[in-house]
């Protein structure tokens, strides 16, 4: 809540940078306020088009506040975005790649990849209604031999699973 508040505060005080926090939109999504949190990604496309890991946030947001098929009728059109595995998982979110076939992709890759694999792999699987095998995932997400160069991303993941409960690490 406190980090909601900063944000708010910051896009008060200098409102041209508010559609630009997509941390908050990070945030919003922790703290369950999933319509908040697509407004907040659906803002940012508005100033990043071709942000597709922008595209799957708004996407995982609006499955959560409203429903999975919803929320991919409305997908994001993002692109093209060059960074590693972001098509991928965009892909995956769209349907046109499984989670198992990103993770594949995934594992034979360096940590960092492995990260975004199971980071988004586990949101994805929640905000389509399979909690239970999400977890795996953001166990793998939140282990230091994968969040290491992670970043920003780790400390969500860590969080995250801290609010799921302990969870073994795969």
């Amino acid at each position: 809540m406190e980090a909601v508040a900063k944000y708010d505060r910051l896009a008060t005080m200098v409102p041209e940078v508010a559609p630009m926090l997509w941390q908050r939109g990070i945030a919003l999504y922790e703290l369950g306020r999933y319509a908040e949190c697509a407004q907040q990604f659906a803002s940012y496309f508005a100033v990043n088009r071709a942000d597709l890991e922008n595209a799957t946030w708004h996407f995982l947001c609006a499955a959560r506040s409203t429903t999975p098929a919803a929320a991919l009728a409305g997908v994001l059109p993002a692109g093209p975005d060059p960074r590693i595995l972001r098509s991928e998982v965009f892909a995956m979110i769209r349907g046109r790649m499984s989670p198992d076939a990103l993770m594949a992709l995934a594992d034979t890759s360096v940590p960092i990849v492995r990260f975004y694999a199971h980071f988004y792999i586990g949101y994805y699987l929640e905000a389509t209604g399979n909690a239970t095998a999400a977890r795996p995932h953001f166990a793998a997400a939140a282990s230091p031999e994968l969040s290491e160069e992670a970043g920003f991303l780790a400390i969500v993941a860590r969080i995250h699973l801290s609010r799921l409960g302990n969870v073994k690490t795969p």
